[in-house]
């Protein structure tokens, strides 16, 4: 983990008795002396980016370490690490923020379906290094045999008769861009409304399956805003982390799901009115030749 030439290399029996208070020599008259040891299992690669990180506080490299020896899967939420560690919660949350803003961890919202967000945390073992994807190994040409000249050597010419073909030539295509659609666009739009409120494109990629959840509750990006951008702190107050606070936002102001429509019930049309044709009296029915209750039990009397 550190640098070999910072410090001398001591196998364990070579330390002299405590007693003596001598030291073997070549070592330095001041600072730290190593006693190395050569792990074969049980051991984590630790890069001196973060053991010596020059703003990280113990706690945040301690925690950082630790994280990075865990496996896959394993819980790395503020309530496990408080029972793993002495330090308090206040602690352990302030050393997370800082791992999170030196761009060691990562909080990702990741939607599971149905208007359900879960937090995943990822872990970066070197922040800002890109992994190059690695390319099988190409063998190395053989080399061309005296009598048959080398192909590179040969001239290639067309045919006299053949003018020579010209590749077609396709404009050059911007790159995609990965910050576009609804919510990237609302989450970028946002420090026009207050200059507090300007988020990194990590932000905006960490931000928008929040927003998402939002616009698949037919909440429209107006709404969004202004939820996000109403009651700020005064302008003369900062806002040092404006994507945490707009996290919170988002996950605490969080509408519920439409209830479903129901089909509206149509009424049945009304009958129109007739006069009957016994005593002139006028009623509903949709028979336009018949007689009114009175006249048909007149009628079924007699």
């Amino acid at each position: 983990m550190a640098d070999p030439k910072s410090s001398v290399a001591l196998p364990a029996h070579a330390l002299p008795d405590a007693s003596s208070g001598a030291l073997p020599g070549g070592a330095p008259r001041s600072g730290v002396l190593h006693v190395r040891h050569r792990h074969t299992d049980r051991f984590t690669v630790v890069g001196n980016h973060l053991a010596q990180h020059p703003r990280l506080s113990a706690a945040a490299i301690g925690i950082g370490v630790h994280l990075q020896s865990l496996p896959d899967g394993a819980s790395a939420t503020v309530k496990t690490l408080t029972l793993r560690f002495r330090e308090g919660e206040t602690t352990i949350r302030r050393a997370l923020n800082e791992l999170e803003e030196a761009g060691y961890l990562e909080r990702r919202r990741v939607p599971l379906g149905g208007g359900r967000v879960a937090t995943r945390t990822v872990f970066h073992d070197n922040p800002g290094c890109v992994r190059k994807p690695q390319h099988p190994k190409r063998l190395p040409p053989a080399p061309p045999t005296p009598l048959q000249p080398c192909p590179v050597d040969a001239p290639t010419e067309a045919p006299p008769d053949v003018p020579p073909t010209e590749a077609p030539q396709h404009p050059r295509q911007p790159p995609p861009n990965p910050a576009q659609g609804p919510a990237p666009d609302l989450l970028a739009r946002l420090r026009l409304a207050d200059p507090r409120l300007l988020l990194s494109t990590h932000d905006v990629r960490r931000l928008t399956p929040a927003v998402d959840a939002w616009l698949t509750r037919a909440a429209t990006p107006a709404q969004i805003t202004h939820t996000l951008t109403a009651n700020l702190p005064p302008a003369r107050v900062p806002i040092h982390h404006p994507a945490r606070f707009l996290e919170h936002r988002l996950t605490t102001h969080l509408p519920p799901l439409l209830p479903r429509s129901q089909p509206a019930v149509i009424p049945p049309p009304a009958a129109p009115l007739h006069t009957c044709d016994g005593c002139d009296r006028a009623f509903r029915t949709h028979d336009p030749t018949g007689l009114c209750r009175d006249c048909r039990s007149a009628t079924l009397a007699a």
